[in-house]
């Protein structure tokens, strides 16, 4: 049996996914795998975006960067160098990957 990888869309790379956004890998074909952080575990921390240049959609309040849960991939603000934080959608508690941004 092969275990679940997990990737998401490097921060400088276009695409159609959400930025952030952690997702189980079916197949390694859609996207090319420079243009992938593949992890062979699914993230227990949140993911730290730097905030588009045209970011409609995101609060201005958000700062310069914001974060996206591991569980849900829900959206939220992030406090300046806050350790960890709750989701507001899924009430997950995980730390934030400060280093990882």
């Amino acid at each position: 049996m092969t275990t679940a990888q997990w990737a998401r869309l490097l921060p400088a790379q276009p695409g159609h996914l959400r930025r952030g956004a952690w997702y189980r890998v079916v197949r390694l074909t859609a996207v090319p795998r420079p243009s992938l952080e593949i992890l062979p575990a699914r993230p227990i921390r949140w993911t730290v975006v730097p905030r588009p240049s045209r970011a409609a959609r995101l609060p201005a309040s958000w700062g310069p960067c914001y974060g996206v849960c591991p569980n849900c991939r829900e959206r939220a603000r992030l406090e300046e160098r806050t350790a960890s934080m709750r989701c507001p959608k899924c009430n997950g508690y995980f730390d934030i990957g400060w280093d990882h941004s």
